[in-house]
């Protein structure tokens, strides 16, 4: 069984940025592509970054080019998202999450099937 613990999520104004990360135990997670969600109230949750196994290849939303970005450590079962200039329209909850592929192929919600509890960023205007 896959776990996964976010850490990082705040209280930010906007502009600020900020660095979550999550930890992976259990299932291996070297061979598995991860990503990150977000859930904002009243919203589907969406992908907003997606990284490969070996990390060379990586997907944003557009929403975030520019902005994000998505990195992993496998040798520390770790994943990163660095938020930059951060917008009172990225407040969300964020998921990490776990796919069951290598890579990100184009349907998230089928594909990722491990998830973390989620933290809270909040971007205040």
């Amino acid at each position: 069984q896959v776990q996964l613990v976010e850490s990082g999520g705040g209280l930010v104004q906007a502009g600020g940025s900020l660095r979550l990360s999550c930890a992976a135990s259990g299932v291996t997670f070297n061979g598995r592509a991860m990503g990150w969600f977000r859930q904002a109230p009243g919203k589907e949750r969406e992908l907003v970054a997606a990284i490969s196994w070996s990390g060379e290849s990586t997907y944003y939303t557009d929403s975030v080019k520019g902005r994000f970005t998505i990195s992993r450590d496998n040798a520390k079962n770790t994943v990163y998202l660095q938020m930059n200039s951060l917008k009172p329209e990225d407040t969300a909850v964020y998921y990490c999450a776990g796919s069951v592929f290598n890579d990100y192929y184009g349907k998230p919600l089928f594909e990722y099937r491990y998830w973390g509890q989620g933290t809270q960023v909040t971007v205040s205007s």
